[in-house]
């Protein structure tokens, strides 16, 4: 008599012809993890470099406050030892707000650098992603055409050999 299609294995078959390419998620994944190290490494030099210029201005600082600290003999001295003070302090930072604009400065191309390092690596992989993923997708819906078209030829038939036996049975009826 009739059989019944079984639809379970022609849909794990079905979904067993689309590939899923696991290489690709790795490089994706390689891909950012070494985009986060040269960022890390741009971020932490900046810190290290920044930090080494505040704490040589603080410390030229503290050595002009304790200058200024001193006791002088005359009243006009502690005028002059304001007015020095002053001065050099505005020398400094001078100095050292350049230094950290040169850092700053160094921080922004570094990262412009690697902003378009990555965007053309991003861009090649997904050139490279879409043309396999384009194959890969033609390659399996000819596969679950050819085998969709078979289910329905084996379908048929079934259907075919129903109808034949259900008419021979109502003949003999």
């Amino acid at each position: 008599m009739a059989t019944t299609q079984d639809f379970g294995t022609f849909m794990k078959d079905m979904m067993g012809s689309f590939p899923v390419n696991t290489d690709a998620a790795e490089d994706a994944w390689k891909t950012s993890a070494a985009f986060g190290e040269k960022a890390s490494a741009i971020a932490l030099d900046a810190a290290d470099k920044t930090t080494d210029i505040t704490m040589g201005w603080a410390m030229e600082t503290y050595g002009r406050m304790g200058d200024l600290a001193k006791a002088r003999p005359e009243v006009s001295d502690y005028a002059q030892a304001m007015s020095d003070f002053a001065s050099a302090q505005l020398t400094s930072m001078t100095e050292h707000m350049t230094a950290l604009g040169e850092v700053a400065r160094g921080v922004q191309t570094d990262t412009l650098d690697l902003m378009l390092s990555a965007g053309k690596t991003m861009a090649d992989d997904a050139t490279a992603a879409g043309a396999t993923a384009a194959e890969a997708t033609e390659t399996a819906a000819t596969k679950s055409t050819a085998a969709a078209s078979a289910a329905t030829r084996r379908t048929t038939a079934v259907a075919k050999k129903t109808t034949a036996a259900a008419a021979e049975t109502a003949d003999k009826a």
